[in-house]
């Protein structure tokens, strides 16, 4: 088996380099998100939103192999933890309209592409203190016409963009991606030139900073955040929450209820994700909304399989291709690329 891996890096590189942004929301609305995330916690971690096995997850990570390896969710689990402000156009909380239906997001998202056309379509957060979060790049979950984030899993979507089969139907993205975080570490690294290229990074100060990016086909990575000596969290597992606790005015993450760790409020680190569809002209948006030209999972097997025996692998084809771990091994294996050059010293 071959794989062509100057084509797959040629494939994940973002359609602009990432653009650094300042001053992305103001004081009143960051204060307004924070209060939605405190009130309606605690928050399930990000795998758990995501990934019913490990297979799954590596198979959206950097494709690296699981062959041999014995692992639960549980014993991969980070404190790294997410929730939705919106989803499918639709904002969840009125008083936050105005950051998701946002029309200077728009204009960069607009902008980023050459394009005539954009709407808002995710807005999300990831919230964590200081743990373990590991030096593993992976992309975000790569839309196709047909196949998205709505009807099909995020292992599925980056195993399709990894491939390369299916960049005709790509759907253009841009996110605008905002932090808030001033402790140690916690930066973001990621490849602008693909997976072969050389890594950059966004340094601190991380306040209200941000980039506006393509991260579907940019390989990318949070760093590990805090200190090493204030990583540590015992009882972690894959179904643990975090949550604020008003009465003592600190954040705390749970295990079937009992509390593992506290956070003081000037220890988390809060990303928030914003995301819009960008369309080139009225040609474009036109066959994203009237879906004369979807991808079907049927069509997208069938080609992978095809794939993935011309180029003399043998896999049997199954019956529950979603859910099926031999094959999504076999994906991973056919598909597997990661950035290879990394920084001479990782992050502490």
């Amino acid at each position: 088996m071959t794989i062509d891996v100057q084509h797959l890096n040629d494939v994940l590189r973002p359609a602009a380099p990432p653009r650094v942004v300042e001053d992305l929301y103001t004081q009143d609305q960051y204060e307004r998100m924070l209060a939605v995330i405190k009130r309606y916690g605690p928050w399930p971690t990000i795998t758990a939103h995501h990934f019913d096995s490990v297979e799954e997850l590596f198979a959206t990570s950097n494709g690296g192999a699981v062959e041999g390896l014995n692992l639960t969710l549980d014993d991969v689990a980070s404190a790294h933890f997410r929730g939705f402000f919106a989803e499918s156009s639709v904002a969840y909380h009125p008083e936050l309209h105005d950051c998701f239906y946002n029309n200077r997001f728009l204009q960069l998202a607009r902008e980023y592409w050459g394009a005539q056309y954009a709407r808002p379509t995710m807005m999300l957060f990831n919230l964590c203190g200081p743990h373990q979060s590991g030096l593993t790049s992976h992309l975000d979950a790569v839309t196709f016409r047909g196949v998205r984030f709505e009807n099909s899993p995020i292992w599925l979507q980056n195993v399709m963009g990894r491939s390369g089969l299916f960049t005709d139907h790509l759907v253009k993205m841009a996110q605008v991606i905002t932090w808030w975080y001033l402790g140690e570490n916690g930066t973001f690294t990621y490849w602008p030139d693909g997976p072969l290229g050389e890594p950059k990074r966004l340094e601190h100060p991380l306040w209200n900073k941000g980039v506006v990016v393509q991260n579907e086909s940019m390989f990318h990575r949070g760093d590990p955040v805090g200190r090493p000596d204030e990583r540590d969290i015992t009882g972690l597992k894959h179904r643990s929450l975090l949550g604020y606790d008003a009465d003592r005015d600190d954040w705390a993450i749970t295990t079937d209820g009992e509390v593992i760790r506290r956070y003081q409020p000037n220890e988390m680190r809060l990303l928030v994700h914003w995301n819009a569809e960008v369309y080139t002209d009225l040609d474009e948006v036109k066959k994203s909304m009237d879906h004369s030209d979807d991808l079907t999972h049927d069509i997208v097997f069938e080609r992978l399989l095809a794939d993935m025996h011309a180029r003399g692998m043998n896999v049997a084809e199954p019956s529950d291709p979603l859910h099926d771990k031999e094959f999504i091994r076999a994906l991973i294996a056919a598909y597997s690329i990661s950035p290879t050059t990394d920084w001479a010293t990782q992050p502490a």
